[in-house]
């Protein structure tokens, strides 16, 4: 047998051994930057993970307002101005003088507008030129009617002097008469002659004549008195109708200065403006529905008259009384008690509401105090009713929760929280009521923030994690 058949022939082998690879140390590389670059979160996260895990709640104090409407009856409102008014003109007009802005204090009197006056200030003048024409006239007809007086007193001389003259007229007549019998009863007997006779009787007819004429004087003069007393009541009446006129211009005037003065818009009494409601060239008119005309220039409230106006519900009305004391607090100072007095009780309730308004006055203002502020207004002494249940509000001192505190053989206490680290804080004393400690002290500021439910082993100082 031949066993060089059984040979195994061997090839040269073309394995070569495989390179080292670097991946691993890439990947540990890669690993090691990751701890490297991370290394504070995760320094933080094994250091919080053996911390404490805490709650924490904040202490606080309620105010003054929140102790009063625990112990009273209360209801908010809103200061209110007792005397107010919204100013505007008696006519309408353009507005062309604007002297107030919001906050201007004014005197009762005072201007706040003035409108357009041009027109106004000329019927002015007529009418203030018609008076003196008026009066000019009533002197000229005082001057002409004392001149008829003065005229019929010298018609009464002149008719005293007629009527005298009747009498020596008459008085010469009788003379006459006289002599002329005389000479008729001489003639009788033959003692006068025919050329005396004649003379007499001429000298009396002469007289008769005069008489006559003196007669006929007395009625002239008669007439001429007449008709200037006649003349004198028509001057008279004339100086009436005249003295009538000039009260008429007068009033005539008076009214156009009436109307010039309701150009101005006046204060009617000492207050302040809160409320500018035009500008210089808008039409105001007393009687404005909208449209492009306003209806008042500013709103004037009279700060001296403010007070607390509120809605008491109807069932709590027969709590406070007409007079009773009160408490005031403004929104804006909440810890500030400012004290009242009720007012006025309204004598109707709102029925839709089903509340009754009641105005508290302030017992002393204050500046702080401005219109329409909101308030809440604490009635004292009232009457309690049998749901009225106590509440923590009524205590004075911080407030924490009921699981804040704790209780430990060595002494009460609370743990307050400053930063991340806790501090032990001892109570001397402490009131509970309604799911809170209340803490009259002051260990506790009443913004701090103080752990609930702390673990029992807690010692003061130590790191805690709030969660």
């Amino acid at each position: 047998m031949d066993l060089s058949q059984l040979k195994i022939e061997r090839q040269e082998s073309t394995y070569a051994a495989p390179k080292r690879s670097l991946v691993p140390w890439i990947v540990l590389l890669l690993i090691a930057a990751g701890i490297w670059w991370f290394r504070s979160p995760l320094k933080r996260f094994f250091v919080e993970a053996r911390l404490p895990k805490v709650e924490v709640a904040q202490a606080y104090k309620p105010d003054k307002r929140a102790q009063a409407v625990a112990s009273g009856v209360s209801a908010g409102g809103y200061v209110v101005a007792r005397v107010r008014a919204a100013l505007s003109s008696d006519v309408p007009g353009r507005i062309v003088d604007m002297r107030v802005t919001e906050g201007t204090r004014v005197k009762a009197g005072d201007v706040v507008a003035r409108l357009a006056f041009d027109e106004q200030a000329s019927r002015v003048q007529v009418a203030e030129s018609n008076v003196l024409v008026a009066e000019a006239s009533l002197a000229s007809q005082k001057a002409r009617t004392e001149s008829l007086r003065q005229a019929v007193t010298g018609l009464q001389a002149s008719l005293e002097n007629a009527r005298a003259d009747v009498l020596r007229a008459d008085a010469e007549v009788d003379w006459a008469t006289t002599e002329l019998r005389r000479i008729d009863r001489l003639r009788e007997q033959d003692l006068s002659n025919e050329s005396e006779h004649d003379d007499k009787l001429r000298m009396a007819r002469i007289a008769e004549a005069g008489l006559t004429a003196s007669k006929a004087g007395v009625s002239t003069a008669e007439a001429a008195l007449a008709r200037g007393r006649s003349d004198v009541l028509a001057a008279e009446a004339a100086e009436r109708e005249a003295q009538a006129n000039i009260e008429q211009m007068r009033a005539q005037a008076q009214e156009s200065r009436d109307a010039l003065d309701k150009t101005y818009v006046r204060a009617p009494f000492d207050g302040v403006v809160v409320l500018k409601d035009a500008e210089v060239g808008e039409v105001v008119s007393p009687n404005s529905q909208g449209g492009s005309s306003r209806g008042s220039v500013a709103t004037l409230v009279d700060l001296a008259t403010l007070e607390a106006q509120v809605e008491l519900p109807e069932v709590r009305i027969a709590a406070i009384r007409q007079g009773g004391t009160a408490q005031i607090y403004l929104d804006a100072y909440p810890d500030v008690a400012m004290p009242g007095k009720v007012a006025r009780i309204w004598p109707t309730a709102n029925r839709q509401k089903a509340t009754v308004e009641v105005r508290v006055t302030f017992d002393k203002l204050d500046e702080r105090i401005r219109p329409e502020m909101g308030v809440r207004v604490v009635f004292e002494d009232p009457e309690p009713t049998a749901n009225d249940t106590p509440v923590a509000a009524a205590v004075e001192g911080v407030r924490i929760p009921e699981r804040a505190f704790v209780q430990r053989p060595e002494g009460n206490g609370v743990f307050l929280l400053e930063g991340d680290r806790v501090r032990w804080v001892p109570v001397a004393s402490f009131e509970r009521a309604q799911g809170v400690v209340i803490l009259p002290g002051n260990e506790i500021p009443d913004d701090g923030r103080v752990l609930v439910a702390p673990p029992s082993d807690l010692a003061d100082g130590e790191q805690v994690l709030v969660r």
